[in-house]
């Protein structure tokens, strides 16, 4: 990044003047210190390691682990930051330390205004991270379709089905639920975080309000549609209770994996948040996927769809209260896990723009 300043809450860092302001007042800094202040503002949301700090800041010069401890130490006390919360430098212990407040460049004295300049910005990042959440959905009922497709083709069918039909009928129908789903949660995800970056709360809210606006118009059209056609209804499938309790699980998995210290730790985190989600939504009587295809199987006496495989291989006659909260854990951690994983990669792209902070 080329700019000359940054601004990051009430302050802004003029490299050029090599002076750093709040709100107008000057801030002081000696010359080593304020380099390190510019590198870690620099490499907003990215990790820097002690050894880029003591050859880019002391530039060789021996100096003691204590030194760098001592200049962020004082960095903190001038941005009146604390090591116990952190709203501007984050400790990662042993390894150096990342600025996590988000960061606007400012290329010259005619730039827009922190909230002109910030809301294109905001708005690219809640596209593309709710989008990559929703492609992310996708692929987990890709995964999922594909594992009910080839479990159901695996039974003896009747004549005139195809095993590839079946697998095909799962398949577009999952990923379809998924994709909708998702974009719900997603979005919702993405909104929150762009209304309150730091906040827990938010991106459950987010996750939760967008499954249950998804879940019942989904419900809705979907019974509707059964009715119109078929003359009844299959009874209780997914809807909006189950969309926000799932939601909410993805919501704060997703803000677990923000905070974990790798992509690959923060996809694990929040799988098993998003698993717990969906066990929880069938302990609490809820259906997730497979249990509405179970419960459509069985109330349109004309299907041909059966998941008993799954219950005899959990030792169970039939799709049972084992089966539902077995395949619910499963969807629900394919679901919170490809969705935070692509919202993290996401993420990584936009934070060199320093459209969103981590």
């Amino acid at each position: 990044m080329t700019a000359a300043s940054f601004r990051f809450d009430r302050f802004r860092l003029d490299t050029g003047d090599r002076q750093l302001r709040c709100d107008d007042a000057p801030v002081e800094l000696n010359g080593r210190y304020f380099d390190a202040l510019v590198l870690l503002v620099r490499e907003a949301g990215t990790l820097v390691s002690k050894d880029r700090f003591f050859g880019e800041v002391w530039r060789g010069v021996p100096v003691t682990d204590e030194a760098l401890t001592q200049c962020i130490r004082t960095l903190r006390r001038q941005l009146g930051d604390s090591a116990v919360s952190p709203r501007f430098i984050e400790t990662v212990p042993k390894h150096g330390y990342r600025f996590i407040a988000p960061v606007e460049p400012v290329e010259g004295p005619g730039a827009a205004t922190p909230q002109a300049a910030a809301a294109p910005g905001f708005g690219r990042a809640l596209l593309l991270v709710g989008g990559a959440g929703t492609l992310g959905a996708g692929g987990a009922g890709v995964i999922g379709g594909l594992i009910y497709g080839f479990i159901a083709a695996s039974q003896p069918l009747q004549p005139g089905i195809g095993t590839i039909s079946v697998l095909l009928v799962l398949l577009c129908a999952t990923t379809l639920v998924a994709l909708l789903g998702g974009a719900g949660v997603a979005f919702g995800i993405a909104a929150a975080e762009a209304a309150a970056p730091r906040s827990w709360l938010w991106r459950i809210a987010g996750g939760a309000g967008g499954g249950l606006l998804v879940g019942a118009i989904v419900k809705l059209l979907g019974l509707d549609a059964f009715s119109l056609l078929l003359g009844q209804s299959p009874g209780d499938i997914t809807g909006a209770g189950e969309g926000a309790l799932l939601g909410g699980a993805v919501g704060l998995a997703n803000w677990l994996a923000v905070r974990a210290r790798s992509t690959r730790r923060g996809v694990a985190i929040a799988a098993l948040a998003g698993g717990a989600g969906g066990v929880t939504t069938v302990l609490l009587g809820g259906r997730l996927m497979a249990g509405s295809l179970d419960l459509l199987a069985r109330a349109l006496p004309g299907s041909r769809l059966r998941l008993d495989a799954i219950g005899r291989l959990l030792g169970e006659t039939g799709f049972g209260p084992v089966s539902q909260s077995v395949t619910a854990g499963l969807e629900g951690a394919l679901f919170g896990g490809c969705i935070a994983g692509a919202m993290l990669l996401a993420r990584h792209g936009l934070r060199e723009t320093r459209f969103i902070p981590r």
